[in-house]
């Protein structure tokens, strides 16, 4: 699934090509990308002015006006969306969004599960979600991990805790922290949260500027493949020497995630 990183990425490589133009047209090959009625929000959507991208967590939201009344685009690419400017359509394409004077951003979902949903303001379940870790202060960061039980990589994971980690990150982030992923957030003191508070920010940005990870099928918005996937410590290295001190990087699970840690350097 593509996580901060990425849909950032996608959000920096799409804004040049949208802000200020105005949509034409949106069609919906697949129905069921769309929540809510396809129908209503193709027309909603046609003549709305893209003001500019914005990224909440993992979603991308298209701040758009018509009428001097505001509204929202909100994409989730869930596990195998993509947005691609002037993109072909092709076997996965599940819908399409048209510009004027020409350009148009095609929506490629493999599995189906990517929505578009069209609210007049940030809808109720994304506004309860945890604080961007890109911006959460230090001091706020650890006094919320002081209070929370949960096992890190569990914790991180969580949306309502910090939103825009997934499994890639959270694990990069522990092992830079050098923290075990089963250790309770309640019994990281201050020095440790600390670091896992700018091990977290350091990994993101790392990615932002690699472009993101292509392990499966996430581009751009120009099409083009991230390699952060080239820069992992821990993530996918099951089996091989921890580039820190040789011992053998090994895979759990934990919250029905796999789960990639040193055994060494990240000591429970």
């Amino acid at each position: 699934m593509p996580e901060l990183p990425e849909v950032e990425t996608i959000r920096r490589t799409l804004e040049p090509s949208v802000e200020g133009r105005v949509i034409e047209a949106v069609v919906f090959h697949w129905p069921r990308t769309c929540a809510g009625d396809a129908g209503e929000t193709e027309a909603g959507l046609a003549g709305q002015r893209i003001e500019g991208l914005d990224r909440h967590g993992k979603y991308l939201l298209f701040r758009l006006r018509k009428d001097q009344k505001g509204s929202l685009l909100v994409i989730h690419l869930r596990m195998t969306g993509n947005l691609l400017m002037n993109g072909e359509p092709g076997p996965y394409t599940r819908a399409e969004m048209f510009l004027e004077n020409g350009g148009r951003i095609v929506f490629q979902d493999i599995r189906k599960f990517g929505r578009w949903q069209w609210s007049e303001k940030l809808p109720a379940r994304l506004a309860e979600l945890g604080p961007e870790p890109l911006e959460i202060p230090r001091a706020e960061f650890a006094a919320r991990l002081a209070k929370r039980k949960a096992r890190l990589k569990s914790l991180l994971l969580n949306q309502e805790f910090l939103r825009g980690l997934g499994n890639i990150y959270a694990d990069e982030a522990l092992f830079r922290a050098r923290l075990h992923p089963l250790r309770r957030g309640a019994d990281v003191g201050p020095r440790k949260a600390a670091r896992l508070h700018s091990a977290i920010q350091e990994v993101l940005r790392d990615a932002i500027a690699a472009g993101g990870t292509s392990i499966s099928n996430y581009v751009d918005g120009t099409g083009s493949q991230g390699y952060f996937q080239l820069r992992t410590q821990v993530y996918g290295k099951t089996g091989r020497p921890c580039r820190d001190c040789d011992t053998p990087v090994r895979r759990i699970v934990v919250a029905q995630r796999g789960t990639h840690f040193c055994p060494r350097c990240q000591r429970r």
